[in-house]
C-alpha cells in the first residue's frame, strides 16, 4: 500500500468512527437530555460553559452556538475562574461543566462553588460514575466509544460527541423558543450571513430618494424625476397615493415618437412586480435575476398599508451588501 493509500483509508476510517459515535449518541438520548433543556430554559441569568484542554475548545464553541441563537452564554477557563473569575457566576445562572473523564482537576474549584451557592450545574462526560457526574443536577452522558486514533489518547471521537451534544442542546432550545432567521441576524449581521438575512427595508431607498410621479404627471416632469433620483425608473401612484405602475427606460424606448405629449399614466407598464419590506433581500435578488426579462430594482410595497410604494430596492444596493 502506498502513502497515499494509507492516508486516504485512515481518513475513512476516522469519518466512520465517528460518523458510528454520533449515531450511538443519536440513540442514546434520553429524559437527562429534556431535562437540561428545560434547565436552560428555567435560567433567569446566563449559561456558563466550563472545560479544559479540547472540552474547553470545544466549550467556546457551544458557548458561541447558544449565544448566537438567543441564550445568553459566555464561556469561563476553569483554571481563570480559581483566580477570580468565579465572579463571574451569580444566582440565576446555568452552568455547563465538560469533561470527557468527569475528573478534570481544573473544575473542581468551580463544581464546588456552584453546589456552595446553589447554582444548577450540567454536567457533560463519558464517564456517568465521575466526580463531575455524581456532582451535577443534570447528567449529560455521551457514549464512551474510545478514540479514532486507535490509542485513545487523541480526543477525536469524544470531542465530536461533545460538540454534537452541545448542538443539540442549542437547537433544540431554538426551535422551543421558534428562533428564527430573522431573529438570528440580530446577533449576527456581518460577513456573508449576516448578508443574507438582511431584509429589504435595510438596503431600500425611501423617502426623498424614492422616484414617484402621478399618473397625470407631464412627460416631461417625469423624465426630470427619473433623471434627478438616479435609478432609471419611476414609480406611478394614483391620486390616493396607491401605486398602479413603473416606468423604466424600456417604457421609454417604446414611447419615444411624442414622448413629451405624453402623460405617465400612457407610458407606464401597469401592476409593477413588487416586495415587502420585512422579505429577506436574498429573495429579491431572487426574484429580479428570475424576471423575464430580468429587472434591475423593485419598488417596495407594504402589504399592511395598501399598494402605496415604501422605496425602491436596487440590485446593486444587494450587490454591495455581498448579495447576487
Amino acid at each position: 500500500m502506498t502513502d497515499s493509500e494509507k492516508f486516504l483509508a485512515t481518513a475513512r476510517q476516522v469519518a466512520l468512527d465517528e460518523a458510528r459515535a454520533l449515531e450511538a449518541l443519536a440513540e442514546s438520548f434520553d429524559e437527562r437530555f429534556a431535562e437540561a433543556a428545560q434547565m436552560i430554559l428555567s435560567a433567569t441569568g446566563r449559561i456558563i460553559i466550563s472545560g479544559i484542554g479540547k472540552s474547553g475548545h470545544i466549550g467556546h464553541k457551544i458557548a458561541a452556538t447558544l449565544a448566537s441563537t438567543g441564550t445568553p452564554a459566555h464561556f469561563v477557563h476553569p483554571a481563570e475562574a480559581s483566580h477570580g473569575d468565579l465572579g463571574m457566576l451569580s444566582k440565576g445562572d446555568v452552568v455547563l461543566a465538560i469533561s470527557n473523564s468527569g475528573e478534570a482537576p481544573e473544575l473542581a474549584n468551580l463544581v464546588a462553588f456552584t453546589r456552595r451557592f446553589d447554582i444548577p450545574l450540567i454536567g457533560l462526560s463519558s464517564k456517568p460514575e465521575s466526580t463531575l457526574m455524581t456532582q451535577a443536577d443534570v447528567q449529560l452522558q455521551i457514549p464512551a466509544m474510545g478514540e479514532a486514533c486507535g490509542y485513545g489518547i487523541v480526543p477525536s471521537n469524544s470531542t465530536t460527541l461533545t460538540l454534537a451534544m452541545g448542538d443539540a442542546l442549542a437547537i433544540a432550545i431554538m426551535k422551543h423558543r421558534d428562533f428564527r432567521p430573522e431573529n438570528f441576524r440580530d446577533f449576527h449581521p456581518g460577513g456573508k450571513l449576516g448578508a443574507q438575512l438582511s431584509k429589504v427595508r435595510d438596503l431600500m431607498h425611501s423617502g426623498a430618494e424614492l422616484p414617484l410621479v402621478t399618473t397625470t404627471t407631464p412627460m416631461s416632469d417625469t423624465l426630470l424625476e427619473i433623471s434627478q433620483k438616479g435609478f432609471g425608473v419611476t414609480g406611478v401612484t394614483d391620486t390616493s397615493g396607491t401605486l398602479v405602475g413603473i416606468i423604466t427606460d424600456g417604457d421609454l424606448r417604446r414611447h419615444m415618437d411624442g414622448l413629451l405629449d405624453l402623460t405617465a399614466a400612457q407610458v407606464m407598464t401597469p401592476d409593477p412586480t413588487t416586495i415587502g419590506p420585512d422579505s429577506l433581500a436574498e429573495e429579491a435578488v431572487s426574484i429580479m435575476h428570475s424576471n423575464k426579462p430580468k429587472i434591475t430594482c423593485l419598488l417596495v410595497v407594504d402589504p399592511d398599508k395598501g399598494q402605496r410604494a415604501e422605496g425602491l430596492l436596487h440590485i446593486h444596493d444587494c450587490l454591495r451588501a455581498g448579495l447576487g
